[in-house]
């Protein structure tokens, strides 16, 4: 199904999520350090990576922020605590998603097959708004000429808002759409998803234009 490097510093967990994701037809490779774990990612590129944020050395919040310096590859994390301090690090850190451990093999294959299918849209043509063009055949973003380069979550977020401009989108039906999460989710993957994306197509004014904020409802996409 994927190629899928797992860091995690704790040999059982380590040992038995490769072994249940093989056989969820996954090609795992795995590390048990962060440093270990950047050599691997450097040495062959995944298609995903599945990072425990607790390892010793270079921890996983910081391991996470140099593969998305490095590149669009996505990241769950492997979260120990449900907290605001481990999830909302991590999300701010450029993960995808997350799951809590001890995390059931079941859940986070779901998780990893969602992630893996954000990345191949839909084939609905080219919208262009004021200086955002995007691509949902190509699955490219260019802002005034230069393109734009998103992860598949940011990426499968965009095409979402853009495909209703002005419609506006409750963070609950953002994950059921973007996260393929149909119970009441964390509504921090939205709004974390939505701060990185707007670094990369907004100005910077502080006055969003394309991914615009309804105050006690959701997010809408402009111009409309």
């Amino acid at each position: 199904m994927a190629a899928i490097l797992l860091i995690e510093d704790d040999p059982l967990v380590r040992r038995g999520l490769q072994l249940a994701l093989s056989r969820h037809g996954h090609d795992v490779r795995t590390a048990d350090t962060g440093e270990d774990g950047l050599r691997e990612f450097r040495s062959a590129p995944p298609g995903l990576v599945v990072l425990d944020l607790m390892l010793p050395g270079i921890d996983g919040f910081e391991v996470c922020r140099r593969i998305r310096a490095e590149g669009e590859v996505p990241v769950i994390m492997l979260t120990a605590r449900g907290d605001d301090f481990d999830v909302v690090g991590g999300l701010a850190a450029g993960a995808d998603d997350y799951v809590v451990k001890p995390a059931q093999p079941t859940v986070l294959d779901a998780r990893i097959r969602a992630v893996l299918r954000r990345s191949t849209g839909t084939s609905d043509g080219v919208r262009v708004h004021r200086d955002l063009r995007v691509d949902s055949t190509s699955l490219t973003v260019s802002l005034r000429g230069e393109p734009v380069m998103l992860t598949p979550t940011e990426l499968r977020l965009l095409l979402t808002l853009s495909r209703a401009p002005g419609r506006v989108f409750s963070r609950q039906q953002l994950l059921e759409e973007v996260w393929e999460l149909d119970y009441l989710g964390d509504s921090r993957l939205v709004d974390n998803c939505v701060q990185r994306l707007r670094v990369k197509i907004e100005d910077g004014s502080g006055a969003p234009v394309y991914v615009q904020t309804v105050r006690g409802f959701g997010y809408r996409f402009g111009p409309v």
